[in-house]
């Protein structure tokens, strides 16, 4: 050990240099990278040749000298009381190598500084010593706490001289992002219990290595422990209980204080991501790459779009070739028929016209006048009444008739004929019309006449209770049976007979009927539902309408739907109610609307009195 002191100034730096133990010589033939570089110290001619150039290398490769500083002014100034609070790496002379200072030079060091400081050597020297409070009890300690490993790892959590300030986000932090936050995170990365720390890299980075980093730093594991800190010490209780509760105490404030350094912690990572302009350039990215996605999904909707649009047109052309095609051949076809049928007309109007000529030119084979007017009407029915191929037959026949009499009979069988079928059709229809009851023969059912007042009903409720109804016409029976003032009773299959057999009987009686069953709603309603007093349902129906002022057309649909949408618009709430509805329905008075509305009323119940009776059976 070598020493260089300086008289006139109170602090000392002592030099330890490192020595390596006595080199053993050992015959290694190189390989790999190390026998590159002897291949190109070989061809330069720099190869190793004696031991005093090996020595020479070994020399240089000795680790960098440890100094330690001597601060006597510092050390004089240390209050042995408060030796908790003083920088024991500044004590020891280790204050520019702190944490990185090993156990080694920690020892050196302290041997040193005994050396120097201890009482005896310097009461020798004729310093006077106050035992009390002499400075060489903060070395003691100093020692004591770097010198232990658990003390030292304690100390070094709380280390004064560690800048724990975070960087905040602003345009200067964003400008110079990496020389701003580099060096704080390789400051903080000292905590680490994992090894291979990531530090924050450079501006080319890519967005894996970015999100290895920030995934490290997010899930920060740290050593760093607040014990130095403790307000009292475990040892200082007197008994076990008081022992338990300072430990308690102290435990309470290390998590205190280990959850403010995770905060901080956190809050860096959280600075450095909202700082770094990796991060927005990934953002950028990403945002790039989601807008050629969106793109390319347009332009793929748009050409599956206009692939749909032309499959569609040739769908339609082929479609419109085809009902042209179609269309053209209808349309040859009617011109067909067309043609058939002025032949076919003309070949009538041939044969009418001959066989008219023929009659008249023999007197329609008659002697009177009279006879030859029934003759004439006879002539007319057969040129309406008779086939083109039946007419050509008589009209040839006539031709080569022997005589009058024989072209008379040929005339008279045929009208014979024809008078004969047109009974028996009249026959037909007159049985049909006047047969009654609820069904054919073959369903059994029994046959009931119905009057004009239930067939009326009748249509009345099909009206009402239209298809899709719940038991349609088990309701509709009821309905009947309700309303009608005949003791028969109705069952659905017999009203269901009926219904078939009106809809297939003639357009005209069907028409009839209906209007015969509208006509007579007001009727019927005042039948089925008598009014409270005579008094009142005189004054309400049977006043003459010019004075009351109400209008008997009948109500159509648009009138209706006026009505209703009135009624909505307008609750009973609703100040002058019926005078506002009157208003809303053209051509109607406010009298009309009330009437109008009652009538509603009474359908409504009617119809859901049969459902329900329908229902209860």
């Amino acid at each position: 050990m070598t020493a260089d002191m300086d008289t006139e100034d109170s602090r000392v730096t002592v030099i330890i240099r490192r020595r390596l133990t006595p080199l053993i010589q050992v015959e290694v033939e190189p390989v790999g990278r190390w026998f590159h570089a002897y291949e190109a110290r070989r061809l330069r001619g720099h190869l190793v040749s004696s031991a005093g150039e090996s020595a020479e290398e070994s020399d240089g490769e000795e680790e960098p000298e440890v100094e330690i500083e001597d601060d006597i002014q510092y050390l004089r100034s240390l209050n042995p009381a408060d030796w908790k609070d003083q920088d024991h790496y500044a004590v020891l002379g280790l204050k520019k190598y702190r944490f990185k200072a090993s156990e080694e030079d920690i020892k050196k060091a302290y041997r040193m500084k005994v050396l120097r400081h201890h009482p005896d050597k310097r009461r020798a020297t004729g310093e006077e010593i106050r035992e009390d409070d002499d400075y060489f009890t903060c070395i003691t300690r100093a020692y004591e706490v770097l010198g232990d490993a658990s003390r030292r790892r304690a100390w070094d959590s709380v280390d004064p001289e560690f800048d724990d300030d975070v960087p905040a986000v602003n345009q200067s932090s964003k400008t110079n992002f990496f020389q701003v936050f580099g060096p704080v995170f390789e400051r903080n990365a000292r905590w680490s219990t994992r090894k291979h720390v990531p530090g924050l890299g450079k501006p080319d980075d890519s967005k894996q290595k970015v999100d290895r980093f920030y995934s490290f730093w997010y899930d920060f594991d740290s050593w760093r422990e607040f014990s130095y800190l403790d307000e009292e010490e475990k040892e200082k209780g007197q008994d076990r209980e008081e022992r338990r509760w300072i430990e308690k105490q102290n435990k309470v404030e290390r998590a205190r204080r280990r959850k403010e350094e995770m905060a901080r912690l956190r809050r860096l990572v959280d600075n450095t991501y909202a700082c770094d302009p990796r991060i927005a350039r990934f953002k950028e990215e990403e945002k790039e790459r989601k807008l050629a996605q969106k793109k390319a999904k347009a332009e793929a909707i748009r050409l599956k779009v206009e692939e749909e649009e032309r499959i569609r047109r040739e769908a339609e052309e082929a479609e419109k070739k085809k009902k042209e095609a179609e269309e053209a051949e209808l349309k040859a076809k009617q011109e067909l028929e067309k043609k058939e049928r002025d032949a076919l007309k003309k070949a009538f109007k041939k044969e009418r016209k001959t066989l008219r000529t023929l009659c008249k030119d023999h007197n329609y084979y008659v002697s009177g006048e009279e006879e030859r007017v029934e003759a004439m009407t006879e002539v007319e029915l057969l040129c309406e009444a008779l086939e083109l191929a039946t007419l050509e037959n008589l009209n040839t026949n006539l031709a080569s008739a022997a005589g009058p009499s024989q072209a008379r009979e040929l005339i008279m069988a045929q009208v014979n004929e024809v008078r004969n079928k047109i009974k028996k059709e009249r026959e037909a229809v007159a049985a049909a019309a006047g047969r009654g009851g609820g069904g054919g023969a073959g369903d059994g059912a029994s046959h009931k006449t119905w009057s004009q007042d239930d067939l009326q009903l009748l249509i009345k409720a099909v009206n009402l209770f239209p298809a899709g109804t719940t038991k349609r016409w088990e309701v509709v029976a009821e309905y009947i049976n309700q309303h009608s003032s005949s003791s028969v009773v109705r069952h659905a299959k017999e009203v269901l007979s009926k219904a078939k057999e009106l809809q297939h009987s003639d357009q005209h009686m069907r028409e009839a009927a209906n209007r015969s069953a509208y006509a007579s709603m007001e009727k019927t309603q005042s039948h089925a539902h008598p009014p409270i007093s005579d008094a009142t349902a005189s004054q309400r129906y049977d006043t003459p309408q010019d004075m009351l002022g109400i209008n008997t057309a009948a109500w159509g649909s648009e009138e209706q739907r006026l009505l209703e949408q009135a009624l909505k618009t307008f609750p009973a709430s609703t100040p002058d109610r019926w005078d506002r509805i009157a208003e809303c329905v053209p051509n109607r008075s406010k009298k009309d609307c009330m009437r109008r509305y009652k009538e509603l009323v009474e359908m409504v119940k009617a119809k859901k009195a049969a459902q329900a009776a329908a229902n209860k059976k």
